[in-house]
């Protein structure tokens, strides 16, 4: 009896929270895990294979719904636009280049429509911490190729890669986070890859992104 009573009054309590719409906006550093200087390398003849990787920078953007289930327990489905992707450094593999030292950079810059849907555990007042699942749309999915030296601009072109790329994406996505009695909240969270990005998935390559966030729950 005293069971009952007490998931009753939690479920009383969860629902005098109301259903929060919210808006978010952040930072994006993207990478690849796995057999990521591989990949790059099957897509164009960049270097000798003697490349340095380097996260490409973005940012995330959307929405989410926070419904309340029971005290100190939500959860927060999401649709967000976000910038995902790799960069890779390196030295064109050829005499003359070596002389004048030029340097190219290949960023792939991909794009993806993200749907989270997170349990988030309040800890503290306004602390919590969240994970859950993560599929993602892939919009589009791009090579950029750059290549200077001396202060001049060698190459700059750009070339569509997204039919060779695996549209639909799974992750697992956690993190921390503060949200304010004004609704206003901050937070920084991990998206770990589970389906290798090309279709094919030739080479285990994964997408990983870490992400800073601000927002506003209404």
């Amino acid at each position: 009896m005293a069971v009952v009573l007490g998931l009753s009054a939690s479920s009383a309590l969860a629902q005098q929270q109301p259903v929060r719409l919210g808006i978010k906006a952040g930072l994006n550093m993207a990478n690849w895990q796995g057999e990521s200087v591989k990949s790059a390398n099957s897509l164009i003849d960049f270097t000798n294979g003697a490349v340095t990787q380097r996260m490409r920078e973005g940012f995330h953007a959307g929405a989410f719904i926070s419904i309340p289930i029971a005290p100190g327990f939500e959860i927060e489905p999401g649709l967000l636009y976000s910038q995902k992707g790799t960069r890779l450094t390196g030295t064109l593999p050829f005499e003359i280049t070596d002389i004048l030292n030029v340097r190219a950079t290949l960023t792939n810059k991909a794009e993806y429509l993200d749907l989270p849907i997170l349990a988030k555990v309040y800890v503290g007042e306004g602390f919590h911490i969240f994970a859950g699942p993560q599929v993602s749309y892939l919009l589009s999915n791009k090579v950029r190729a750059r290549a200077g030296a001396l202060g001049i601009n060698l190459l700059n072109t750009e070339w569509d890669m997204k039919s060779g790329m695996r549209e639909i994406d799974f992750a697992l996505t956690g993190g921390v986070g503060y949200r304010f009695n004004s609704g206003f909240n901050l937070s920084a969270g991990y998206d770990f890859g589970l389906s290798p990005i090309d279709n094919a998935a030739t080479f285990r390559t994964y997408n990983s992104v870490v992400k800073a966030s601000v927002g506003f729950a209404f």
